[in-house]
């Protein structure tokens, strides 16, 4: 028997990832493949929950950058991973996954509100959890959500899936051809050399709630499944 190695998960994908190859907006074929992956994941019996950015519709710091004021920007950011989680359930639920999303900001027409007690319930009936509209907060970051919501729901681990990006490496490697591509770090590591793996925030909050992270390559097929079967892709990011 196939034994994964973790119970409960949280995925943490970008907005820019559901892009897809065009850079914007929503790559339906894309979307669909991740379905896929996560269907796998889930017929493992792992309880996955979902935490989906916004950045292949609204970035609010860019709109920040532009003059516009950070909250207002950041508030339009949430509003687009909400539409980005109702994608990802319609995707999901096209292939029989039962999913939920809940919204940090209140909208009970189409989604359920944050509640920590029911989310894990959801999990524990074998549901997808997606976590939208980020903490509800302005002025964190998704990143921020992902390690707060595996804290609140006492994750094993938190998945960060990048899109074309196989790992942490020392500089960019599309810029640097000899840069190092990371097997594992501490969370010390990455905030003293600003590896910008996740905002500073969001690693603090993962080192002192010990969670590990791994950073791996979503745009591979089977990269999901393969990761929660402990496989060594990507790059492990813990404590020690």
């Amino acid at each position: 028997m196939i034994h994964p190695q973790y119970k409960r998960v949280v995925l943490k994908i970008s907005g820019e990832a559901l892009a897809g190859q065009q850079g914007y907006g929503i790559d339906p074929k894309f979307i669909s493949s991740i379905a896929d992956q996560i269907k796998d994941v889930v017929a493992l019996g792992v309880q996955v929950a979902i935490i989906v950015g916004g950045g292949n519709i609204w970035r609010g710091v860019a709109g920040s950058a532009q003059g516009m004021d950070r909250a207002t920007a950041d508030y339009m950011g949430m509003l687009a991973t909400v539409m980005n989680g109702l994608a990802l359930q319609d995707a999901l639920e096209h292939i029989s996954v039962p999913t939920r999303v809940q919204s940090s900001i209140e909208m009970r027409q189409i989604a359920e509100p944050y509640i920590r007690r029911r989310a894990i319930r959801h999990l524990e009936k074998n549901r997808v959890v997606i976590f939208a509209g980020g903490t509800g907060n302005p002025y964190f970051s998704t990143d921020t959500t992902a390690a707060l919501r595996a804290a609140e729901i006492e994750a094993d681990v938190i998945l960060m899936a990048k899109n074309n990006v196989d790992g942490v490496y020392s500089a960019d490697p599309s810029k640097i051809k000899d840069a190092v591509k990371y097997e594992s770090l501490t969370y010390l590591e990455v905030l003293k050399n600003g590896l910008g793996v996740m905002d500073s925030t969001a690693s603090s909050l993962s080192m002192d709630n010990n969670i590990p992270m791994i950073v791996f390559n979503i745009s591979k097929e089977g990269n999901i499944k393969r990761v929660v079967l402990g496989e060594k892709i990507g790059t492990m990011i813990g404590g020690d």
